[in-house]
């Protein structure tokens, strides 16, 4: 098991003074598998006059907070320390034929689908980020031949994202279509993600958007991934029986220790750092700053 500090700083400049702030923000990571939270705090400056944690239906963390006094700018900084160990392995992975059609077998019948998978299938819908792209799923399905072990395709499809897409930050905006991304063969983590659950739901699969982090600094002799300046996104595929395991399209591999969940959701609009509503402030600008730092190994 190994340890992570981590510090993620959002702060606003606006250039007119702003007279209401209504936001939300999901910056509090939650507990996974292979992954405990001992800690998590928010801190905001300018001190908000409201403040209020929840749960949304993904079993998030939230924060709803409500800033009244004029601004012109906000700083919203994330810490917290996260016990993290190997993501859990499958015993068996079944062709991913079999699983699909258990995720489209009718709930009442002679084979009783327990809760989980039921669960599972919201994620087998498009979404507004990851809708039914019919160019998606004929990109994944070159990764799917008959009879293959579900997480052995779903890892191929990953690889080959890596192998032919270039990682471009502020070449694609977050609604910037799949089919554009396909064409253009570049993006970012968000949208090698939102093209693979594209890809997979197509094919009848769940598959969720998985928000987090990336270790800064590996360990010796590890390779720097992609994506550690800022949070980072990657997707995670349901095996009926087994649970949810995680691929990261942009690094071409199966999550390790130093991928840290944040949240999940349908697609990047469920699990988005900061949003919200406000009043006056005119053109913005945001700096974001992010740092993952391994405490110890035990």
């Amino acid at each position: 098991m190994s340890r992570f500090r981590i510090e993620h700083v959002n702060t606003y400049h606006y250039a007119n003074m702003v007279g209401l702030n209504y936001g939300e923000a999901r910056l509090l990571p939650r507990a996974a598998a292979g992954q405990r939270v001992l800690e998590r705090t928010l801190v905001m400056n300018p001190f908000v006059d409201d403040y209020r944690e929840r749960e949304d239906a993904f079993g998030n963390r939230v924060v709803w907070f409500n800033l009244r006094q004029p601004h012109q700018s906000l700083s919203v900084t994330a810490c917290s320390l996260i016990e993290r160990g190997p993501q859990p392995q499958a015993k068996t992975s079944p062709s991913w034929e079999s699983v699909a059609e258990t995720l489209t077998r009718p709930l009442y019948g002679e084979i009783e689908l327990d809760a989980a998978c039921v669960e599972a299938r919201e994620y087998c819908l498009p979404s507004p980020h990851a809708p039914h792209e019919p160019a998606a799923s004929d990109y994944a399905q070159a990764s799917f031949n008959p009879g293959r072990p579900l997480l052995d395709a779903v890892a191929d499809l990953t690889a080959r994202i890596h192998a032919e897409f270039a990682y471009r930050p502020n070449a694609t905006q977050i609604d910037t279509p799949i089919s554009e991304v396909l064409a253009e063969r570049h993006g970012v983590c968000q949208d090698f993600a939102h093209l693979a659950l594209s890809g997979l739901r197509g094919l009848g699969l769940a598959a969720r958007y998985v928000s987090g982090y990336l270790e800064t600094t590996p360990r010796p002799g590890a390779p720097i991934l992609t994506g550690v300046d800022a949070s980072h996104a990657w997707i995670s595929v349901y095996l009926p029986g087994e649970g949810w395991f995680d691929f990261d399209p942009t690094n071409g591999a199966v999550i390790g220790e130093g991928h840290l969940t944040l949240a999940w959701g349908r697609d990047y609009g469920d699990v988005a750092p900061l949003k919200g509503v406000i009043y006056g402030g005119g053109m913005h600008q945001l700096d974001v700053g992010v740092t993952v730092t391994r405490m110890f190994d035990n």
